[in-house]
């Protein structure tokens, strides 16, 4: 994610730890949609900028970005982490989610999976670009978003392995 909010990197460029990558466009959504894959077959959902999913090999939620602010898994819980900006420093202020923002996110989270594996089957799937133009994608994440339980698990840890 980038360093500034207003920053907004180039994912399909710049994201290189997601060493395979596509972009769609899901219906309803102006933004297009990123999934890309780390080389451990750890995934990421990037609506535009915000909101984002970040599942770590398990399938769980490990982390993410939702309404401007960072968020991770802590034992089994989701937390935001505000910053706050100081004249020498930025700081990171732990907020434990409330049980309805944590609903709230994990809703949103099944229905971008589900959006995406309903555009997959229907065959309606408008891929914009891939990292690398060379391989199929698709059959990856069509297998990856099969293998997501329901409801989403958050992970205990925020580390990219479960």
């Amino acid at each position: 994610m980038a360093r500034n909010e207003q920053d907004r990197e180039d994912l399909m460029r710049e994201a290189t730890a997601l060493v395979r990558r596509i972009k769609l466009q899901l219906p309803g959504h102006a933004e297009p949609c990123v999934v890309g894959f780390r080389r451990g077959g750890e995934a990421s959902i990037f609506l535009g900028a915000d909101p984002v999913f970040q599942f770590n090999a398990a399938g769980e939620l490990r982390r993410g970005f939702w309404n401007g602010r960072l968020m991770k898994a802590e034992r089994g819980r989701l937390v935001q982490l505000e910053r706050r900006r100081t004249k020498d420093e930025i700081q990171l202020v732990r907020n434990e989610f409330t049980e309805a923002q944590t609903t709230e996110f994990l809703r949103l989270a099944t229905e971008t999976v589900n959006l995406t594996r309903q555009v997959l089957r229907a065959d309606n799937l408008v891929i914009l670009e891939q990292v690398p133009t060379e391989l199929d994608i698709v059959p990856d994440l069509a297998s990856w978003l099969d293998s997501l339980t329901e409801p989403l698990a958050i992970a205990s840890a925020p580390n990219v392995s479960s």
